[in-house]
């Protein structure tokens, strides 16, 4: 059983009106990002795509302790696919700060030089646990992999007329530099283990998986191909697409393809 996910497309003032292939813009507003929208059997994870042009906002996002009642948090993950010369992602601080220092940087406008931009480039990855205080820039196509939840808190904008959560995102925001144990540039062969942790298990497998690779996915998981087009439950899964499967020994996997493969 599995079988193809259904897309929503997302407009945002940050997004694309011209996507990279095989994405193709029908909405005459920028797109900034494709959701696969998850089956009731996997509905923990939530796999995008996101296109910038623009920055995106500084946020943050809570744990599943300090999300409001009846949600979860939600920590996400960032494959980079493609990135303009010069583009960063701005993850953590320079610096420790007090919750009083980042209010008022975040209502000034220097919490954009109180972030770290990390120059990126195809096959960098970053995992960002909860709280870490993160804006995306632009020039970017990358894919996310994340805890199936929508709560953000908003600290800055860049002046758009959106909604801020000052007092919500300092009660959760980590106030410092970024772990880079949380990050990876990538070789551009090999399988690769990316994440292994209590929310969601992400792997890059290259090619024909080992069958002891493949049976540490001891259930559902969702196929993310980058590369080579892939079988599963009578279904060709290419780029740009996403797929789930009861279990990884029903995937038929393209010689010399290349894929993330998510599971809760």
């Amino acid at each position: 059983m599995g079988g193809l996910l259904p897309t929503r497309t997302v407009n945002k003032v940050w997004g694309r009106q011209k996507l990279p292939a095989p994405f193709v813009n029908t909405t005459g507003e920028p797109v900034g990002e494709i959701w696969f929208e998850p089956p009731p059997e996997m509905d923990a994870l939530l796999v995008k795509y996101l296109f910038t042009c623009e920055k995106l906002s500084v946020q943050c996002h809570p744990s599943d302790a300090e999300a409001p009642e009846g949600g979860s948090g939600k920590e996400e993950c960032w494959y980079v696919l493609d990135a303009e010369p010069g583009a960063t992602l701005g993850i953590g601080l320079e610096r420790e700060v007090s919750p009083e220092e980042l209010r008022a940087a975040a209502m000034d406008g220097s919490i954009e030089q109180l972030l770290t931009w990390h120059p990126v480039a195809a096959g960098d990855f970053f995992y960002l646990p909860a709280g870490t205080i993160h804006a995306i820039g632009p020039g970017l196509s990358l894919i996310e992999v994340q805890q199936n939840s929508d709560i953000t808190y908003r600290l800055y904008d860049y002046g758009r007329p959106r909604e801020l959560h000052l007092d919500a995102a300092i009660e959760v925001a980590q106030r410092a530099p970024y772990d880079m144990k949380y990050a990876r540039n990538m070789p551009a062969r090999g399988n690769q283990v990316l994440v292994s942790g209590p929310h969601f298990r992400l792997d890059r497998i290259d090619g024909q998986p080992s069958a002891g690779h493949v049976e540490t996915f001891t259930g559902r998981a969702l196929v993310i191909p980058l590369s080579g087009e892939y079988g599963l439950a009578g279904t060709n899964v290419s780029p740009g697409e996403c797929a789930w499967s009861e279990t990884l020994d029903d995937v038929n996997w393209p010689e010399g393809g290349m894929a993330l493969v998510a599971a809760a």
